[in-house]
């Protein structure tokens, strides 16, 4: 009964880690959700965001994404890459992709870019299973651990696969709208050796719109921010507001759980506090997820973020405003 347990408990954190490690950030580092942001500032630019989740409880999660892209005008093309790593402490489970991202840009209107874009990664999955104990392993007469089990369970300890993903983005001066589907081949991530576990399409609908309000010569902006996604049986939906005025930016925004799998499930999962920096071409982003759930003292969520535009080109016409 106990290995029966146990195996029901190993496949549903496996089937929990074929979801997608999501930011509260996007709009500050938009290249997390879209390989269509590529060189979207016609520059070069570099970056990275650290979020840990949960450091309150034993089950902390790190994720870390960083990125480097540059604009190539003679062909209109913007052309990076992207990694991405997502660690879980306690079990030492382990996921790296590394993409190649591409992105090609018209004009559509005397506003308004469209900006198609591909993704190409390399992914890996590693889990420790070396340092499971099972049942039969443990002899408490003698005190010893067998080397080995007669348990049925066959797994790798790592899996790697391909993975193709595609983006468009409209964007103007002040605002832009995308739409990201992610996994187009559905990657096999079964850790199972000769099993067979298809990863989930991500799909993201996420946008930023310019408010105007006040006085036309006052450089102060606020936005909208929306953020959309589905993946599987998940999902989940952003929404708030970024203030900008000078060099500094506040933003506050609410996770939701809009379609309930579960009935016991909260529709408000979070309320999530920014604050940003701009200097000399850097961009600074501070984030808390303050949890409204009853999970306990999850210690909340946080994440940091830093790029850099070696062309300080945040102003140049036509490009997005993020």
């Amino acid at each position: 009964m106990k290995k029966l347990l146990y195996i029901f408990a190993l496949a549903t954190f496996f089937k929990g880690y074929s979801q997608d490690p999501i930011h509260t950030q996007f709009f500050m580092v938009p290249e997390t959700l879209s390989s269509s942001f590529t060189g979207a500032k016609q520059s070069t630019r570099a970056g990275i965001i650290h979020r840990t989740q949960w450091p309150g409880l034993n089950f902390s999660i790190n994720t870390q994404f960083a990125f480097v892209d540059n604009w190539f005008e003679e062909v209109k093309s913007g052309i990076g890459i992207s990694v991405l790593n997502h660690k879980e402490t306690t079990t030492r489970y382990n996921f790296t992709q590394v993409n190649l991202n591409y992105a090609y840009q018209f004009q559509i209107s005397d506003e308004w870019n469209v900006r198609p874009s591909i993704s190409v990664g390399y992914g890996s999955k590693d889990f420790g299973f070396q340092n499971l104990v099972l049942e039969d392993q443990i002899n408490i007469f003698s005190g010893i651990i067998n080397a080995n089990s007669i348990d049925p369970i066959n797994l790798n300890e790592s899996v790697r696969f391909l993975d193709f993903s595609a983006s468009v983005l409209f964007n103007s001066e002040n605002s832009w709208i995308g739409f990201t589907v992610k996994h187009l081949n559905r990657p096999n991530i079964s850790m199972e050796i000769g099993g067979q576990e298809n990863l989930d399409m991500f799909m993201s609908l996420h946008g930023s719109l310019y408010i105007p309000f006040g006085d036309y010569r006052n450089d102060n902006k606020l936005f909208v921010l929306a953020n959309g996604m589905m993946q599987g049986a998940y999902n989940r939906f952003d929404l708030g507001a970024k203030y900008e005025m000078d060099r500094f930016s506040f933003g506050l925004l609410a996770a939701t759980n809009p379609i309930k799998t579960d009935p016991n499930s909260h529709f408000l999962t979070s309320i999530n506090a920014f604050v940003g920096m701009d200097w000399e071409g850097f961009r600074f982003g501070y984030s808390y997820d303050f949890n409204v759930t009853e999970i306990g003292r999850t210690g909340g969520v946080y994440e940091l973020s830093i790029s850099y535009d070696f062309l300080n080109n945040d102003n140049c016409f036509g490009c997005p405003d993020y």
